[in-house]
């Protein structure tokens, strides 16, 4: 596997995968990693500590690509070597006469996150089975969630940031649009469903717009990718197997924002809430993902809580710190004889 300068600057090397589903389609998804450079030391403050304890591999949501080069620091500094992949039809994987960020079944996605894994275990030197955290944001949740149940001895811990559970509302608003979507998705699966556009939460971020983000709107477009039927119901598909129970074992971390805010008009609430997901319905799924569930909500979020404002996502890298020395990085007692104190 071949590694390449990547965009977002000396820190970060970039190589392809090319993997077939079950379909038998060759899908081409970019995994980009973390290195002070060309070699495989691992970087960022503490870099004595890098990758000690594992790897984390990175999910991005819809209509979206990886750049929160500070993201990748922060798990550097606690001892993690840190990964991200650019699934197909998204951002850096990209390709001509593709319908960017389009996938059939959520489970078109397993082929490349395999892979991606099998690179990762490599490119550290045969790190064992159970030693990856899989991060996900938004619909990069789901499928975080969604790959954890089918693969369970792949993952050791589960982190999900705003992740898309379910639709607004209820599991009886999803079923109803699911009604409607789903005929339409089985003969025409890449038809432009006319939806109301929303550029809320990219005015929000970007630099460009109010936000302090860089971002290439080619990757991240303002008002999305246009929304197709076989992608909106391979999403309410997800939601359905979310309702139905994953029954996860590892443990999980769900970080959202305290409030969501929602409307076809921009309101000055929405720079410090998620104006793109119901947080409410997000925090009752969540809950039920399996056995052990940390919920934190964090007060002035936006979608993605680890974009928000400064002293915002202060607070959110300060509660997964607190989460990482919990449970990822905690140590159980040496085991006492009776009588021992």
């Amino acid at each position: 596997m071949e590694w390449t300068a990547d965009i977002l600057g000396t820190d970060f090397q970039s190589c392809d995968i090319d993997a077939a589903g079950p379909d038998g389609v060759v899908r081409h998804a970019t995994l980009i990693r973390h290195r002070t450079g060309p070699g495989t030391q691992p970087s960022g403050r503490g870099h004595t500590m890098a990758g000690r304890y594992g790897a984390v591999l990175f999910l991005h949501g819809w209509s979206d690509y990886f750049f929160n080069a500070e993201l990748a620091r922060f798990w550097a500094g606690q001892g993690y070597d840190f990964y991200a992949l650019d699934m197909h039809n998204h951002g850096r994987s990209l390709q001509a006469g593709n319908p960017g960020g389009y996938v059939a079944n959520l489970i078109d996605y397993d082929a490349e996150i395999n892979q991606a894994v099998q690179v990762i275990r490599h490119d550290r030197g045969g790190s064992p089975a159970g030693s990856l955290t899989l991060m996900g944001h938004s619909t990069g949740g789901l499928v975080a969630a969604l790959w954890a149940s089918r693969h369970p001895a792949e993952v050791q811990y589960l982190i999900l940031d705003s992740p898309w559970l379910e639709m607004h509302g209820s599991s009886l608003v999803r079923r109803a649009a699911q009604a409607m979507v789903a005929p339409v998705a089985k003969l025409r699966p890449k038809t432009v469903l006319r939806l109301p556009e929303r550029g809320f939460y990219f005015r929000s971020i970007s630099s460009s717009a109010e936000g302090e983000w860089s971002l290439d709107e080619k990757y991240r477009p303002p008002l999305a990718f246009p929304v197709r039927a076989g992608w909106l119901n391979a999403v309410f598909a997800g939601h359905s197997q979310v309702a139905r129970g994953l029954n996860l074992e590892m443990p999980v971390l769900v970080l959202a924002s305290s409030a969501s805010a929602n409307g076809m008009v921009w309101q000055e609430s929405m720079r410090r809430s998620d104006a793109v997901l119901d947080v409410s319905v997000m925090a009752l799924r969540a809950m039920a993902l399996g056995r052990t569930v940390t919920l934190e909500r964090i007060d002035g979020g936006l979608h993605d809580v680890f974009l928000s404002a400064p002293a915002v996502r202060k607070d959110a890298y300060a509660r997964l710190a607190r989460w990482i020395k919990g449970f990822m990085q905690y140590e159980a007692p040496e085991e006492r004889h009776e009588g021992e104190i």
